[in-house]
Parts: structure tokens; sequence; C-alpha cells
């Protein structure tokens, strides 16, 4: 994945420290360094948190468009981001199982996602956004 530049550059931007930064997220402040440096993964409700946070798009911090400024409709709302994971994958003629295949995972993670069990992991929220050139935001009914 490619947020660590632009997570940086928000920051930088702000004028805050990563420390700074690890407060509003309510985590350690080397955990906070690990996600900057792509050390580990981002969970989605930091990304969200950081994009509301900072007023940009989480497609601009995974580096998909160079416009930082966007104007989110809703932080996260579960049953839409259900619906459009279920929409995208069968316009896209895919079934839980080829999307499992797909993310490298298996179908009772997917089924998962779609019940709203689970929110999406970001590696699958990116894998399918750049493969398929879809909105991050979007996905997780973010903006319409």
């Amino acid at each position: 994945m490619n947020y660590e530049n632009n997570l940086k550059l928000l920051r930088e931007d702000a004028n805050l420290s990563q420390e700074e930064i690890a407060k509003i997220l309510k985590i350690d402040r080397t955990t906070y360094n690990h996600y900057e440096n792509n050390y580990i993964t981002i969970p989605v409700k930091h990304l969200i948190t950081l994009a509301d946070f900072f007023n940009t798009s989480i497609d601009f911090i995974f580096g998909f468009t160079d416009n930082s400024k966007l104007d989110i409709k809703n932080n996260l709302v579960i049953d839409i981001a259900i619906f459009r994971l279920r929409e995208f994958r069968k316009n896209n003629k895919l079934t839980q199982t080829k999307l499992a295949e797909l993310l490298n995972t298996n179908q009772s993670v997917i089924a998962n996602y779609e019940r709203g069990r689970n929110i999406i992991a970001t590696p699958f929220l990116y894998t399918i956004c750049k493969k398929y050139n879809i909105s991050a935001d979007y996905l997780l009914g973010r903006i319409d």
C-alpha cells in the first residue's frame, strides 16, 4: 500500500507531531510511527478518523487522487458500506468466493463483511479500490 507519504504530508502540513496524531487516534506514538512508515497496516477506523480530522478523503491518503479536499457526507455508515461492497461485487460479476480468491482470503471473510460483522480490512479495501478504480470513500459510504 502507498499511504505513508500522504499521512506524513498531512501531519506535517498541520504542524503536528506523531505524538499529537497518536493522541487523536488514542494509540501509542510508536504504533502511529509504524503506520506512517508502513511497518504495520493502519486500520480502516483510524483511516477514517484521520481523514475526518484532516478534512480529506481516504482516496487521497491512499494516493488514488491528488485532490486533498473532499466534501464528506458521512463518517462511516455500516449499512451503506455493506450494501456497496455487495453491489460492487455483483456489478463486477464476482461471487464471494471469487472476491475472496482475489484478496487471498476465504469466502467466510467476505460473507462477514457483507453481513456487517466486520468492517473491511484496509489491505482488502485498498486492493479492491486500486484494481477496480473505485473510491474507498464511496465503498465506505462516506460520499455518494
